[in-house]
């Protein structure tokens, strides 16, 4: 329960490693301890963000809610770049892939009406049902709602709140501590029933992927960040990369992250009444790495099936890209089933599209991981940039 948290959990990894190395069969099994880790995460998350948001609404000073809206345009402008480098990538490395006629068992979106009339729903969405299926669009609204109502409410009642609010935060800091363990059963039961051999044939597209994802979060973000601070960003990129980002990578889960983001941003001395609400915030709507798997894998199909792009078609699928990953499951693979939505408007037939998503999940072991630690750490990165002590 002591000692650095990162060094552990890259302790974690390399025995996981090994364990995979030595034993499948002991490998699979200690997947049993990475899956009570990010269910553990996802068991307080949405109770920690209800909480969370309405005591730091209730009991917060005038000036933290102007801080909001710099960091939600923040997030809308890296969706919104992602998307176009996701488009300039694949112009500069166009991928063909193997499509086979492939069952999916899956339920895409049908439109972008669709997508956003889930997302209203989500918004009205009743608060226990919010937290039982972890609807936390639905949960921030609540949220939202009780602090703005309790604002005014005796200060013994919004004392309680702030001081509930800090009783699950020490819960969500001893499952943090078990970080680790957890992340050691997830890298030995991944490998072990997966490996990496299986993503052999599909390296490029992969490759085009990660590409992207790293030039987002090295290159992009800091230059977003500079825009915004005019100081050197790259201390914060490289701390929310770290201490964020590797976590992410393994829960794959930008929901089950947002407890890890939290913690960061208190050991950063950021605002609180900020960070509690735009990190559970940026877990819905700041979807950076899903607008790039969505607009890499489109591109890919229409190359495939030799289909023309050209300049305004791409900057339309941008920005539909960029609205479909603000509606994207805040759950491991939830950008794949997004695709055939994009894939609609070159008139690709839902077969081919959930081809092109069964691929998806071929590589998504490396695919989603990269795309959530990009989304989760970028989280920490324009809140810093924001709500940090200068």
């Amino acid at each position: 329960m002591s000692g650095s948290l990162v060094l552990q959990i890259a302790i974690g990894i390399v025995a996981g490693v090994a364990l995979s190395l030595i034993s499948t069969e002991a490998a699979g099994a200690s997947m049993l301890l990475g899956n009570l880790f990010v269910h553990a995460l996802k068991a307080v998350a949405p109770v920690l963000v209800l909480v969370l948001v309405a005591s730091a609404i209730a009991n917060r000073r005038a000036s933290h809610t102007a801080q909001m809206r710099p960091i939600v345009a923040m997030y809308l402008i890296g969706t919104s770049a992602a998307a176009l480098l996701a488009v300039t990538m694949s112009s500069l490395f166009p991928t063909t892939l193997a499509l086979q006629i492939t069952d999916m068992d899956a339920s895409a979106p049908k439109g972008i009406t669709e997508v956003l009339g889930n997302l209203l729903l989500k918004l009205v969405d009743n608060p226990v049902n919010a937290i039982l299926t972890g609807n936390f669009i639905g949960i921030l609204v609540w949220g939202v709602l009780l602090g703005v109502f309790l604002h005014h409410a005796a200060e013994t009642t919004r004392r309680m709140l702030a001081d509930t609010a800090d009783a699950v935060t020490h819960i969500v800091r001893i499952v943090i501590r078990l970080a680790p363990i957890g992340i050691f059963g997830l890298v030995a039961g991944n490998l072990a029933s997966s490996g990496l051999s299986v993503l052999g044939g599909y390296a490029r597209i992969l490759s085009v992927l990660l590409g992207s994802m790293l030039i987002m979060a090295l290159v992009i973000n800091p230059l977003i960040v500079w825009v915004k601070t005019r100081r050197n960003p790259y201390p914060i990129v490289l701390t929310a990369l770290r201490e964020s980002g590797v976590t992410a990578f393994f829960t794959r889960s930008s929901a089950a992250n947002i407890p890890v983001n939290l913690a960061l941003c208190e050991r950063l001395e950021l605002e609180e009444d900020t960070y509690a609400v735009s990190i559970p915030l940026g877990a819905t709507i700041n979807m950076g790495g899903a607008a790039i798997t969505i607009t890499v894998l489109t591109l890919a199909a229409t190359h495939t099936l030799g289909i023309a792009v050209d300049l305004p078609t791409a900057l339309l699928l941008s920005i539909v890209a960029a609205l479909s990953a603000c509606g994207a499951s805040g759950v491991a693979g939830g950008s794949l089933l997004l695709i055939p939505l994009s894939c609609g408007l070159f008139g690709i037939s839902n077969d081919i599209a959930m081809q092109v998503v069964a691929v998806g999940f071929v590589i998504s072991i490396l695919q989603d991981s990269a795309e959530t630690a990009l989304n989760s750490s970028t989280d920490v990165v324009f809140t810093a940039a924001v709500a940090g002590k200068h």
